[in-house]
């Protein structure tokens, strides 16, 4: 088995076509196809589903996917640190990110990272924290910014960023804001509420809280950006429990604090490969998080019933 090989499957694995696979790569379709070929006889196991528009993984080409990724991820990292050892750090970098993430400024971080390092390439991926968890402990990601998760010491661990409590957000108009109440978990049971998809680790943090207090919730309104989740709270079609650092958002919705989901029940955290398989460029990003490029601006002073909390 080459590394020529692995390459190979896992573009054809990626793009799932064999001519788009093989001019991405820059060879020829004849070479690709004997280069799989070779891979499966070795393996002794079909590695794809041939059709006339795609190819998909079979279950053997499942598992080498995820191991093909980890073997390629680190020959780069291997590459990268020899680089890195003469002075010169260059590559790729590629993180992950769930949106308006607490505890760092990523733009600023990744502006940063450029200055310092230009001849890195930079990518970026958002998407929720188990996708992310999951891409970080394949290779796919040499770092990501996400929600507190379970780590694997073997694949995958987890460096604190920040915490936070959770806060309801509503409609002026609503009944809560009027009241301008203290809630807990139990206050908010019937209530039509506003989320983001299940990954997300907003929605991860609530729908622990709730579940921890016996609360049962309904998520009419399930949205993956945070406008349009402050949006239809807006139109007052829902409230939406956030963490804190979302109130500053919208000026036009009431925050109201929410008791009894601890003051951690937000915590971000930075997720990595173990230590020995972390590239000298995600290095070079951690060393820049404390600048003041990076640092998250001070909240503004707040009046009312979260001013306290």
């Amino acid at each position: 088995m080459e590394l020529r090989h692995l390459q190979h499957f896992v573009a054809v694995a990626e793009d799932q076509h064999f001519t788009r696979a093989a001019e991405r790569l820059m060879v020829s379709q004849s070479g690709l196809s004997a280069s799989i070929r070779s891979l499966e006889r070795e393996l002794r196991a079909p590695l794809f589903v041939r059709t006339t528009r795609r190819v998909t993984l079979t279950e053997a080409g499942r598992a080498l996917l995820v191991e093909a990724e980890r073997v390629l991820a680190q020959v780069r990292a291997a590459h990268e640190a020899v680089a890195a050892v003469q002075g010169v750090l260059r590559g790729t970098v590629a993180l992950g990110t769930e949106q308006c993430i607490a505890g760092v400024r990523v733009a600023g971080l990744l502006a940063a990272f450029r200055r310092e390092h230009p001849d890195v390439e930079i990518r970026l991926r958002q998407t929720g924290t188990g996708a992310l968890a999951e891409e970080v402990a394949a290779g796919r990601l040499d770092l990501a910014f996400a929600y507190r998760t379970r780590t694997d010491g073997d694949q995958l661990r987890a460096v604190p960023l920040t915490s936070e409590p959770m806060t309801v957000l509503c409609h002026p108009g609503h009944r809560f804001a009027e009241a301008g109440a203290v809630l807990a978990p139990a206050d908010l049971a019937g209530e039509v509420f506003v989320d983001f998809h299940p990954d997300w680790g907003p929605r991860r943090a609530t729908d622990a809280a709730f579940t921890a207090a016996g609360v049962r919730r309904t998520v009419a309104l399930e949205v993956n950006d945070v406008h349009s989740l402050l949006d239809l709270v807006d139109e007052n079609l829902g409230i939406a429990v956030v963490p804190r650092h979302f109130r500053h958002k919208r000026s036009s919705l009431t925050a109201l604090p929410l008791k009894g989901m601890g003051e951690a029940a937000y915590e971000t955290v930075v997720l990595l490969p173990p230590e020995r398989a972390t590239s000298p460029a995600a290095r070079a990003l951690l060393s820049l998080l404390g600048t003041k490029e990076a640092a998250v601006p001070a909240e503004p002073a707040v009046t009312g019933p979260l001013g306290d909390v």
